[in-house]
């Protein structure tokens, strides 16, 4: 099958689908969602099987370890998705809340409420988590979804659709609800952003290329999740065995993650006390460091910084450092090179943390914490169909809420309009 044709009658069954799913009942929903977390652990050694061959053909490849580690799919991450899912279930459903009414002088009763999308196209990358995260997310609020992973997480994702899809549709939920694009051809993205007659809305989960591509060529309306250039300050007052800690955790624990940090921040009057020790660890943890002039001082390993370094999302064991004058200097820096993804400042002065909070725009900004909490699952969604660093509809995590619309429904005993 061609991809035109592959797309086309997707699209034309998760557009029958959608509007089924749409008045589904709650109680449907989620005995889907558990049956498909069932599956998942069930069918752990098909998923790791198929994951291996996508693990072989990326280390061929030379694919980063950074992005092999985002492709990897073991017992613990498949047991998580599995239990994003059961999250996913526990939720208040979304779909049908009155989020606000009111009456007319003349007897008319407006009541605002939420409803899905309608068919919402996912285009993603080397994480194939997402094909689990995206499809229960949708189906909890009512959506279809076609979802396009990358080719190098193929296997992978093809296994885990047709578990989670059979599940779905053993339970009652119409077929065409969840569909993957199995075609590679990378023209089958383009095709995708001119689907109107079928799509309600696109998805772009990836890199900075990806998501500009879909953004600039798309006709479908888009919700932009972001790149994440993410940083900490470490300001004068800051406990420095904390701010080691979150500093360490926000590089190092998944650098190929976008709530990774991406640029570490010292205020000069603790450089000194902080920075060699720090920098130790980095190095001792592979960490390759590119520094100011100060930065510099304080390690023999740290390279110069060039200026496309502050500004650089490395996804990779690379980190930016750089010591500032002030908290003023700080947000002047972030202000100029963040992506508004999440920013974080270790700090113990009140006035400080305020400061950085009210005046860093971002859609996570955090104090005495990692970046690396910014995610669905830590936030509580069960999972996220990705993080959103736009302003219109959706910012942040977006979980259920983000995935509906809203309709007015108006109430009259034979008004006319005079």
């Amino acid at each position: 099958m061609d991809y035109i044709s592959e797309l086309t009658e997707k699209g034309k069954d998760a557009k029958q689908a959608a509007r089924k799913l749409a008045t589904m009942s709650t109680a449907l929903k989620n005995e889907a969602l558990l049956a498909m977390a069932a599956a998942l652990e069930k069918e752990q050694g098909v998923i790791v099987a198929a994951n291996a061959k996508d693990i072989n053909r990326a280390q061929v490849n030379g694919m980063p370890e950074p992005l092999i580690d985002r492709l990897l799919l073991n017992e613990t991450r498949i047991l998580a998705m599995a239990e994003g899912l059961r999250q996913i279930a526990a939720l208040p459903d979304p779909v049908g809340e009155a989020i606000g009414g009111w009456l007319r002088p003349n007897g008319l009763a407006i009541t605002k409420i939420r409803v899905p999308l309608g068919v919402i196209g996912i285009i993603y990358e080397a994480r194939p988590n997402v094909t689990v995260d995206a499809a229960g997310l949708c189906l909890k609020a009512g959506n279809a979804v076609i979802l396009r992973g990358g080719s190098e997480a193929i296997d992978s994702n093809k296994a885990i659709a047709e578990i989670i899809a059979g599940a779905a549709y053993a339970a009652g939920v119409p077929a065409g609800a969840i569909a993957l694009v199995e075609t590679i051809d990378r023209q089958v993205v383009s095709a995708m952003l001119k689907l109107n007659q079928y799509l309600d809305v696109i998805i772009p989960r990836g890199g900075a290329g990806l998501i500009k591509t879909v953004v600039e060529n798309s006709t479908v309306p888009v919700i932009a999740t972001g790149t994440g250039v993410c940083h900490t300050f470490v300001d004068a007052t800051a406990d420095l065995a904390m701010a080691q800690e979150i500093a360490f955790n926000a590089k190092v624990s998944r650098p190929g993650v976008c709530n990774a940090m991406e640029t570490l921040l010292v205020h000069e009057a603790v450089a000194a006390q902080f920075l060699p020790a720090m920098l130790e660890r980095y190095h001792q943890a592979g960490v390759e460091i590119r520094g100011c002039e100060q930065t510099m001082k304080y390690h023999s390993a740290v390279k110069p910084a060039i200026a496309e370094d502050w500004a650089a999302e490395f996804l990779d064991l690379i980190l930016a450092v750089r010591v500032v004058s002030s908290l003023e200097a700080a947000i002047e820096h972030i202000t100029a090179y963040s992506t508004r993804h999440s920013e974080a400042i270790v700090t113990c002065d009140y006035e400080h943390a305020r400061r950085f909070q009210q005046e860093v725009d971002a859609a996570a900004v955090y104090v005495n914490a990692s970046t690396r909490f910014t995610d669905g699952f830590e936030f509580g969604f069960g999972a996220e169909i990705g993080i959103s660093t736009q302003k219109l509809h959706a910012r942040g995590p977006m979980g259920l809420p983000e995935l509906t619309s809203i309709k007015y429904v108006i109430n009259g005993n034979g008004q006319i309009r005079k």
